[in-house]
């Protein structure tokens, strides 16, 4: 049955990330929490860290494949790319570090906040005012690193983040949803090797660990989701996309409050 969910968690995941550009960790944390803990395959005292960690190694893979799908389109911002690459990348590191010195209920909590948050963004966000712009390089060098520590905390690919950044500074949604999965490679790779090296020493790890990271779940939904992001991603250019933000915030809602709940 854990085979059959994780594979089921890769089709919606690959989905998720090309066509609203979230990297899908939003659902594959708390669908990893589920599946591990009715499975009893992971300790209760890493559960938060090996769902989170092995989230943001599944990104890896899904990112490329929504990349490649989003540039073939032409929507891929290169230029902002490489202006918030570096950034990212080095709060997503930092990000798996502090989380090694959390625990694992206080990173649920953590998680259930941002995901409320989050669906609210998405439910209600507004449209930008006409004038403003991206701000000069240090100050989003530094708004990078943050939306690289807060995804790493919470095993996402930063789009949630860098989405509403970017169409807060008149970047166009679409031209936003897919610049954002280029930036989620980066968040995504250092985000995992981090906790890859934070979790290495740590005893008491389920079986076929890499650190922090569960090999079988990466593997099954990785092996998915590499398939459905470009669908996804093809899928932007087609849907209402602000429509399915609302509908897909509602969800989000619920699975922030039964996190929450515990």
């Amino acid at each position: 049955m854990e085979i059959i969910f994780l594979l089921i968690l890769g089709f919606i995941a690959g989905i998720l990330a090309g066509l609203l550009g979230i990297g899908g960790g939003a659902v594959i944390v708390p669908a990893l929490v589920w599946i591990f803990h009715y499975g009893q395959s992971v300790p209760s005292v890493h559960l938060m860290h090996i769902a989170i960690g092995t989230s943001l190694a599944t990104i890896v893979a899904t990112s490329i494949a929504s990349i490649w799908a989003h540039h073939r389109h032409g929507a891929v911002q290169w230029s902002i790319v490489w202006q918030l690459a570096p950034g990212v990348a080095l709060g997503a590191f930092l990000g798996a570090w502090i989380a090694h010195y959390l625990s694992s209920d206080f990173l649920r909590i953590i998680f259930g906040i941002f995901l409320l948050l989050l669906s609210i963004e998405m439910i209600w966000g507004k449209k930008p005012a006409a004038h403003r712009q991206l701000p000069n390089r240090y100050l989003t060098g530094m708004i990078a690193v943050f939306i690289g520590i807060l995804s790493a905390l919470v095993g996402i690919g930063g789009g949630s983040l860098t989405v509403p950044f970017l169409t807060f500074c008149n970047v166009t949604l679409r031209h936003a949803i897919a610049t954002s999965a280029a930036c989620g490679f980066p968040i995504a790779l250092a985000g995992a090797m981090g906790f890859i090296v934070t979790g290495w020493s740590v005893s008491h790890l389920p079986n076929y660990s890499l650190g922090y990271v569960y090999l079988p779940a990466f593997i099954l939904v990785a092996a998915i989701s590499v398939f459905t992001a470009p669908l996804g991603a093809k899928l932007t250019h087609t849907l209402p996309t602000t429509l399915l933000k609302k509908l897909f915030g509602i969800f989000l809602a619920i699975i922030a409050l039964k996190m929450l709940w515990g």
